[in-house]
């Protein structure tokens, strides 16, 4: 295991830069071969559902599922970070609910939601992991807050959206849960 203390150098850092922003780009773009040739193997750690996304075909379902819900996703670059083995973006996630978001049903509504992916490298500088973190209450407060709740007719609307979102609440993944404690030994 590479020391945690030592930075690689400007040029390992830049390029790591230049793949992180490529794979931004490229999801924007919907370019998925393009997003998913950045990973030797494919692994998204979704945080505030504690889902894992493996594998090429699990990936390219959480790709799928997510630009169903919102299709004109985007991201806004906050900060761009590196660490010893990651580079850790903080970016706004935009988009518009138009589709279906697990069982939650489209609300229409635009949602502008703080968050922060870590891109994790291994010692021969593969992308091994994205991982990310958000609030989904604040994502959720701006999907249902955008309907009129003082009108009876979204009420339905309101009710099907907390069920589904009571429905993703499903078993958290072991491998985001059963996790070992740091090793801090200098």
């Amino acid at each position: 295991m590479a020391d945690r203390f030592a930075i690689p150098s400007a040029e390992v850092l830049r390029a790591r830069e230049r793949l992180v922003l490529d794979h931004f780009h490229d999801e924007v773009r919907h370019a998925w071969d393009d997003v998913l040739a950045t990973f030797p193997h494919p692994h998204y750690e979704i945080i505030p559902t504690l889902t894992v996304h493996d594998g090429d075909a699990q990936v390219r379902g959480y790709y799928r599922d997510t630009r169903v819900a919102f299709p004109d996703q985007d991201h806004e670059i906050i900060a761009l970070r590196h660490s010893a083995d990651a580079v850790i973006v903080e970016f706004w996630l935009l988009g518009t609910h138009s589709g279906p978001l697990g069982r939650i049903p489209a609300t229409g509504s635009r949602h502008r939601t703080r968050m922060s992916a870590y891109f994790v490298f291994d010692d021969a500088e593969n992308l091994i992991i994205e991982r990310i973190y958000f609030d989904t209450l604040t994502m959720l407060k701006q999907l249902v807050g955008g309907l009129n709740l003082r009108d009876p007719r979204t009420w339905p609307l309101v009710v099907r959206a907390v069920r589904g979102l009571l429905a993703m609440s499903s078993e958290p993944d072991q491998r985001l849960v059963r996790t070992p404690p740091a090793d801090l030994a200098v």
